[in-house]
């Protein structure tokens, strides 16, 4: 039996919200954007009036006021928006169980066994389309194939507030003509590489031998041509599926350029401490930390090591973070952003190896203070405790990762 795979997009999803909840502004060119002071100031969507203007997503905001002098910005408010992405997937689940998200705006939905009892897959994306509309106040677009790769490209086909079918009879007409980037996973760099030998188009990746792809790029030559080809088998996941956690982390932009270790323990103190709360929630030990840099400049180093054994202390992992930012970086131009996280994540023993080179009562005395420290922080708010190193430089101390944390776009492959 043949696959009914839908993929449906939320249209200029954040920009929409907001107007929905804004009647105001809804006639207006609208952008919603970062926070400019705290130096995340670009477009993270803009509704289709500001597109008439060629307002991009991902532009710096004083870019985007160029070429729109009336733009309308407006903050990003995520909570709202993780509200309406669960009132999407509540819709997407009247039809089948088998909903994939792939961020807030997008879901997979394989309602090939829905289809006797609710129509084929056309008839059942323009009622969830419709139901959307109606019900939620926004739109969206809706790609339905035999297989997940086809649907998303079909959701992309025709915007917005519509539906668009690509089968397999005429995917070779709608689909390869397509710039080679439309297909997921192609992005600048592999478009670059495929245009050096003449490879433009979705069907000039289809057509070109699977051997030359491997040769230019290993394993995702053939996931390429598969793509290209109309040959994806991957499932759509259940929707209560779980995928292990296998790393934990936070990044943030700084306010201002970070000039010295003191700046830097002050940042990294408040990401290690929002990476350690989530590892405690998760019920996870680790030992490998990783760090970020990214100067002002715009130049990234990403470096890791391993700790001398597995911990979800909020203090070891600090340490090993500062360590290794002292033993990597040389202060050739100041800090911009800086990153945490730790991986090789092993779920929490109720007990763990002593060791005879370590004070083992303060170990567990810290282990003590940092669950009662998370019931604090918990009750009332990130603020309520905080280390003495964070009153040094409230400019730089005063975010919350952990509350204000985004799950953004899963990985579209699933180990």
């Amino acid at each position: 039996m043949q696959r009914v795979i839908l993929h449906s997009d939320c249209n200029n999803f954040y920009a929409s919200v907001e107007c929905l909840h804004r009647p105001e502004i809804r006639d207006k060119p609208v952008a919603v954007t970062g926070d400019a002071e705290l130096r995340h100031g670009i477009v993270l969507a803009k509704n289709d009036i500001a597109k008439k203007y060629g307002v991009q997503t991902g532009e710096p905001i004083w870019a985007a006021r160029q070429k729109c002098a009336g733009l309308v910005l407006v903050p990003a408010n995520f909570p709202l928006y993780l509200r309406f992405s669960r009132l999407c997937r509540q819709i997407y689940l009247d039809y089948t169980d088998r909903v994939e998200p792939f961020g807030l705006d997008e879901a997979w939905l394989d309602v090939t066994g829905s289809a006797r009892l609710l129509g084929d897959g056309r008839q059942i994306a323009q009622d969830i389309r419709r139901r959307i509309r109606y019900e939620l106040g926004i739109t969206v677009s809706i790609g339905v194939s035999y297989n997940k790769i086809f649907a998303k490209l079909g959701s992309d086909l025709k915007k917005p507030d519509a539906v668009s079918v690509l089968s397999k009879d005429n995917y070779k007409q709608r689909v390869w003509p397509l710039p080679a980037e439309n297909l997921l996973y192609v992005g600048p760099a592999t478009k670059r590489k495929l245009s050096a030998f003449g490879v433009h188009t979705i069907g000039a990746v289809a057509n070109t031998p699977a051997k030359v792809l491997r040769a230019k790029f290993g394993k995702w030559g053939d996931i390429l041509w598969c793509f290209a080809n109309g040959l994806d088998t991957s499932p759509v996941a259940a929707f209560d599926a779980c995928t292990p956690v296998k790393s934990i982390g936070n990044s943030t932009t700084a306010p201002r350029d970070l000039q010295t270790p003191e700046d830097i323990a002050v940042v990294y103190t408040v990401l290690a401490d929002s990476v350690a709360r989530r590892m405690r929630e998760q019920g996870v030990w680790g030992r490998t930390v990783t760090i970020c840099i990214r100067d002002n400049q715009l130049y990234s180093i990403t470096r890791q090591c391993r700790m001398e054994r597995y911990s979800d202390l909020t203090s070891d992992i600090l340490h090993t973070a500062m360590d290794l930012f002292g033993r990597v970086y040389h202060w050739s131009h100041p800090v911009r952003s800086v990153g945490l996280s730790v991986s090789d994540l092993i779920p929490a023993a109720g007990w763990a190896q002593t060791d005879l080179f370590r004070d083992e009562h303060r170990r567990l005395r810290q282990e003590r203070l940092n669950r009662s420290v998370d019931w604090l922080k918990s009750r009332f708010g990130s603020y309520c405790v905080r280390p003495a190193v964070l009153l040094t430089d409230e400019t730089l101390s005063r975010f919350d990762p952990k509350s204000e944390h985004t799950i953004h776009p899963v990985g579209y492959f699933r180990r």
